[in-house]
């Protein structure tokens, strides 16, 4: 009994182009292990180098009818896992940054002392509105995020007093900000305005 020869790349990318699951399936198969280690290694985080892979697949099985690949197919899933990760990496950058200003933002309100009357009255303001906003988060979460910001003790000191493991104290502490980010926002935009 004689064993069928694989289809070739070609043969595969015009099934696929013509709404063949299986064909779809072995050019899945034959490239994600391969994509999977190359986003890896420029990300260091496997939920987002995995991500990316079935980002980039359901493209292109979305596509399959205008699909125009003018190279290998290799080659164009290289060039897209490329722009996909210098994507994922600048909204890293930019989430990071904006971040980092928020933090800036609540432990100067939330800390600071000041010395003018109109300083004081923006921080009474700002300050209840955050005190308001983060009543608001769950209980387990709002403890985790007052013992961070406001008693400032390490993710390590939080995790050991509530009984957590660091990972969920950072967790927590990290969807707090993203909470908070999203329901503060304007008051941060006005806040940037007026103190320029």
């Amino acid at each position: 009994m004689s064993v069928l020869p694989e289809p070739r790349e070609s043969e595969l990318l015009q099934q696929l182009i013509a709404g063949d699951g299986s064909a779809f399936r072995a050019l899945y198969d034959k490239y994600k292990g391969l994509l999977y280690i190359h986003a890896y290694r420029k990300l260091k985080n496997k939920e987002e180098a995995r991500d990316i892979i079935q980002d980039i697949f359901l493209s292109i099985w979305e596509r399959r009818e205008r699909l125009n690949i003018t190279e290998s197919f290799s080659a164009y899933l290289y060039k897209s896992i490329r722009y996909k990760v210098i994507d994922r990496i600048n909204k890293r950058n930019d989430a990071a940054a904006y971040q980092e200003h928020f933090q800036a933002f609540l432990n100067r309100y939330l800390t600071a002392s000041a010395d003018d009357a109109d300083h004081l009255v923006r921080k009474k303001i700002l300050t209840s509105i955050i005190e308001k906003e983060i009543s608001q988060l769950p209980p387990k979460m709002r403890a985790v995020f007052e013992l961070s910001r406001k008693s400032e003790l390490s993710h390590k000191e939080i995790a050991e007093q509530l009984n957590l493991s660091e990972q969920t104290v950072r967790a927590h502490v990290k969807h707090a900000l993203q909470i908070l980010r999203t329901k503060l926002g304007l008051f941060l935009l006005l806040s940037i305005l007026l103190h320029k």
